[in-house]
């Protein structure tokens, strides 16, 4: 039940009993007022003791005195003095007889006759009856002030309660208006000073969880290096114009880190993060004083600059500046080369991948150009595959022109009885003897079935650069691509060459791609066991990574395998990259294949991995890439 209710109930019970209480008082008062009455009728009707006349005379003798309801004498002998007034029943509209029950009758004996009474109570019950019927009035009125004044509170109170109700309701909305403190008056104060603290709360929480969320949403989708949206952005991004059904257009500007690989391999994973952010730095000062613009990294050496409202002549001026900082970067690090630029229009409903497709041509055109080259192409010129072509003809003209330098880094053994070798980097330049992007060529050497050619170059030049130098003494290691040692040709080709020159064969060791190799189980063991007859040795490099069977050990048996840096990298605190080398130095002892630990550039990871038993080290830590210079 609620509190109007049981407010309503309790008040009508108070007003009742009250109202029977001012009736019981008054009844006991009409009794006593009846009984005085009858006591002076009885004290009258002694001093008649007999009675010998009619009965009407005696009426009018006591009517004098006595005002009476019923009246009736009866003579014993004669009834012609009978006599008789009024009735024993009292009047239908004599509401106060119904009220209060009270009885004036008597019976009086004379001797010639009997007398019966009943007394009028009109001047007994009147002045009782009245103050009752003033008490009633007054409490039925003050009881029906109270209901309306607790109806009117009621409304009030329901008024302020919704008005708090309501605002309760709001703040899902996340509508903070201050609080009306003057609908909260009394013992509803409490709950609005609650509600205020409440509503103040409530929005320092908000304002505290918004800007946490900004800082994550910017965390997630900020690179750490560069300080440029990631990739997601630039999808949102690139699908916003796509979409548009609004006006737009500008330039898109790709710009490739080509050697960020290179950097990564020779100087370490942190001198490549130092690389990317100055690289960033160039592109963020080159667009600083054009138009708006929005840059984003896309994947670990690929940066994305959409320039709004300019055309592509205009954008030459973003490519001629970003060159420029791009050579002070190249000559401060005494480096050749930075990056490569390519630069397509774009405009509302531009097809994404036809879009980065012609900008990918673009960059790989600038590539081939010389370092920090950059390249600008029309989009729909119909030339769209002229820079893939452009590569053909230069990685064809490297390979003529036997265009190659060396570089050498060593691999530590782990222990004195441990046979280990040297590993040769091979670098490439143009025409013009400006370094071209190693990890570009051997893509598109590949995309361009040239690999084959270039592996043979590769290890032409090497055989050269081990007779003419006798100097360089041991076991050399040098890289050739999955697609080349899984063709039958080329494998007889190797074999054929390696028998030529048996003392060099064996000082070879042949560097393949894991996953490369995992894709032919049995081109990879026919492979294996041909190089193995002429003497040479075969490593496996980027273990672990496409590792998905130890029976890649069964099948292929290679002398070496090459864990993947990733495995060394803060292996100190990661205890799963500790098993997961454990457990391969385990197996590979077992079957007599060496471990080799790349990417060790802290002097931690060296120590952790010495203790997992590893055969040999090689990274930043150990030792740095050295130039070969091959002797013409």
């Amino acid at each position: 039940m609620g509190l109007s209710k049981s407010f309503q109930l309790v008040l009508f019970i108070v007003f009742g009993l009250l109202t029977y209480r001012t009736y019981t008082i008054e009844n006991n008062e009409v009794q006593d007022q009846g009984e005085v009455a009858l006591a002076n009728y009885l004290q009258y009707v002694q001093t008649i003791d007999q009675w010998h006349g009619s009965g009407e005379a005696l009426y009018q003798r006591m009517s004098k005195a006595f005002s009476f309801q019923f009246f009736q004498y009866i003579n014993n002998t004669d009834s012609n003095d009978n006599f008789t007034h009024g009735s024993l029943l009292r009047p239908a509209d004599d509401f106060a007889s119904k009220i209060f029950n009270v009885e004036l009758g008597h019976v009086q004996n004379f001797t010639d006759g009997r007398l019966q009474v009943r007394l009028d109570t009109t001047s007994v019950l009147s002045p009782s009856f009245n103050d009752l019927e003033q008490t009633a009035t007054l409490l039925i009125s003050a009881y029906v002030a109270l209901m309306l004044l607790f109806t009117v509170l009621m409304q009030v109170h329901r008024r302020r309660i919704n008005y708090a109700a309501e605002y309760i309701t709001h703040i899902p909305d996340l509508s903070f208006l201050a609080i009306e403190q003057s609908r909260f008056p009394g013992v509803l104060h409490p709950i609005g000073k609650a509600l205020e603290i409440c509503r103040s709360q409530l929005k320092l929480s908000l304002d505290r969880i918004h800007k946490e969320n900004d800082q994550l949403t910017k965390t997630a989708y900020q690179d750490p290096v560069s300080g440029f949206s990631t990739r997601q952005r630039f999808a949102q991004h690139i699908e916003s114009i796509t979409k548009s059904k609004t006006q737009q257009y500008g330039v898109l500007v790709v710009v490739r880190a080509a050697e960020l690989a290179t950097i990564n391999q020779l100087f370490g994973r942190t001198a490549g993060d130092d690389y990317l952010g100055k690289l960033a730095t160039c592109i963020r000062k080159s667009v600083s004083n054009l138009g708006l613009s929005y840059c984003f990294r896309i994947s670990s050496g690929d940066f994305v600059i959409f320039i709004d409202r300019i055309t592509l002549n205009e954008g030459e001026q973003f490519l001629e500046q970003l060159k420029c900082y791009l050579d002070e970067y190249a000559q401060s690090t005494k480096s050749d080369s930075v990056a490569h630029a390519g630069m397509v229009p774009y405009q509302q409903g531009s097809e994404p991948v036809a879009l980065m497709t012609l900008a990918d041509t673009a960059v790989s055109v600038a590539q081939t150009l010389g370092p920090n080259h950059y390249y600008q192409m029309e989009k729909l010129s119909g030339n769209e595959q002229s820079g893939n072509d452009h590569w053909k003809v230069t990685i064809d003209d490297l390979i003529n022109r036997r265009s190659i330098k060396f570089f050498q880094q060593p691999i530590q053994p782990c222990n004195s009885d441990t046979q280990i070798y040297r590993e040769l980097l091979a670098r490439f330049y143009n025409s013009e003897g400006k370094n071209l992007p190693t990890t570009t060529v051997i893509a598109m050497a590949e995309r361009y079935d040239m690999s084959i050619e270039l592996d043979k170059m590769i290890v032409t030049q090497t055989i050269k650069l081990l007779t003419e130098n006798p100097t360089i003494t041991g076991k050399v290691g040098i890289n050739i691509s999955a697609p080349s040692a899984l063709q039958d040709n080329f494998t007889m080709w190797l074999k054929d060459i390696l028998s030529k020159h048996r003392a060099i064969a064996a000082r070879l060791v042949f560097e393949i791609n894991e996953s490369g190799m995992q894709t032919n189980l049995e081109s990879s063991h026919q492979f294996v066991t041909q190089i193995h007859k002429v003497g040479a040795k075969i490593a496996i490099e980027r273990f672990g990574l496409g590792f998905t069977s130890f029976k890649f050990f069964r099948e292929v048996q290679p002398d070496f395998i090459k864990l993947d840096s990733s495995y060394s990298q803060n292996i100190e605190q990661n205890n799963n990259n500790k098993f997961f080398v454990r457990m391969i130095v385990d197996i590979a002892k077992r079957i007599g294949i060496l471990v080799i630990a790349t990417g060790v550039e802290k002097q931690e990871e060296k120590f952790i991995l010495e203790k997992l038993l590893v055969d040999g080290l090689q990274g930043y830590y150990i030792a740095k890439p050295e130039v070969l210079l091959i002797k013409q």
